[in-house]
C-alpha cells in the first residue's frame, strides 16, 4: 500500500513541513491520515501504524470480556500489568519479528542488495523525469522511501519528493506523476514486499536517493518537452 506524501496524498498537511532531508513519518510514530474514503482498505492501515491505534487493538479482548461478563470490571481495572504484558506481546509477537536473526533470515544479503539497487536505479530515473518535467536546473532532488517496521501487516510504503535550494519543499504531485512513479519503483506485485523483507532484514525503515538537476541529461529534457500539452 503506497501512500504520497503530498498535498494530495494526505489529510494532515502539517507533516508536509519539514527541515531535514528525509521526512520521516512512520519512523517517529506520527499519524499519518492519507486522502482516503473510510472503507479504503490503506486509510486503516495507515491508522494501524500509530501506537494509540494498535493499544487499542491489543486491548480489544479486555473490552469484549467487560461485556461478556461485565463482573471482571474491577479485576480486570486492578490489572494495569496485565495489560501492558497485552501490549508487549501484540507488538512484539504478533506485529512485528522481534528477534534480528530471524529478520535477516527473511532475505539473503545479496538478494536485499539486488532490492535496494533496483530501487536506487528507479528512484535515479524518477528524479530525472521530475526535474525535467519541471525544468529544474540548480538544488538537489530527493525521493524517500519510507516504510512501516510492522512485519506480519500488508506493506505500508510513504513515498515523497523533496526539492531542496535555499530551503527543503515536498513536492506535490498531479495524479499521472504519481502513477508512473507508483510503476517505476514497484513494477511487480511483489516488489513492496521485498522492500519490506530487504528494510526488516538491514533493520532501516528510510531509504533515500538524490540527484542534481543540472545534470539531467538533454534527452530526458527534451522528452519532457515533448510530452507537454500544446496550448490552445
Amino acid at each position: 500500500m503506497i501512500v504520497f506524501l503530498s498535498q494530495s496524498g494526505i489529510a494532515n498537511t502539517s507533516l508536509l513541513r519539514t527541515k531535514t532531508v528525509p521526512r520521516r513519518v512512520l519512523a517517529l510514530g506520527l499519524l499519518l491520515v492519507p486522502r482516503a474514503s473510510v472503507f479504503s482498505a490503506v486509510l486503516w492501515r495507515a491508522l494501524l501504524d500509530h501506537m494509540v491505534a494498535r493499544c487499542l487493538l491489543a486491548l480489544s479482548p479486555f473490552v469484549i470480556a467487560l461485556i461478556i461478563w461485565p463482573g471482571l470490571a474491577l479485576p480486570i481495572a486492578g490489572a494495569p500489568l496485565l495489560m501492558f504484558l497485552a501490549i508487549w506481546l501484540f507488538e512484539r509477537h504478533v506485529l512485528s519479528i522481534a528477534s534480528a536473526e530471524k529478520r535477516r533470515a527473511l532475505i539473503s544479503e545479496d538478494g536485499a542488495g539486488r532490492v535496494i539497487d533496483r530501487l536506487r536505479l528507479a528512484s535515479e530515473a524518477v528524479l530525472s523525469q521530475i526535474g525535467a518535467a519541471r525544468d529544474l536546473t540548480d538544488g538537489r532532488l530527493w525521493l524517500v522511501v519510507e516504510q512501516s517496521a510492522l512485519a506480519r501487516m500488508p506493506p505500508l510504503t510513504l513515498v515523497s519528493v523533496l526539492y531542496e535550494t535555499d530551503g527543503i519543499e515536498i513536492l506535490d504531485l498531479d495524479k499521472e506523476t504519481e502513477g508512473d512513479v507508483r510503476r517505476t519503483l514497484f513494477p511487480g506485485p511483489m516488489d513492496e514486499r521485498d522492500l519490506l523483507r530487504a528494510n526488516l532484514s538491514q533493520n532501516q525503515q528510510v531509504r533515500q536517493f538524490s540527484i542534481e538537476p543540472r545534470g539531467i541529461s538533454a534527452h530526458a529534457r527534451l522528452a519532457a518537452l515533448a510530452a507537454r500539452p500544446v496550448s490552445a
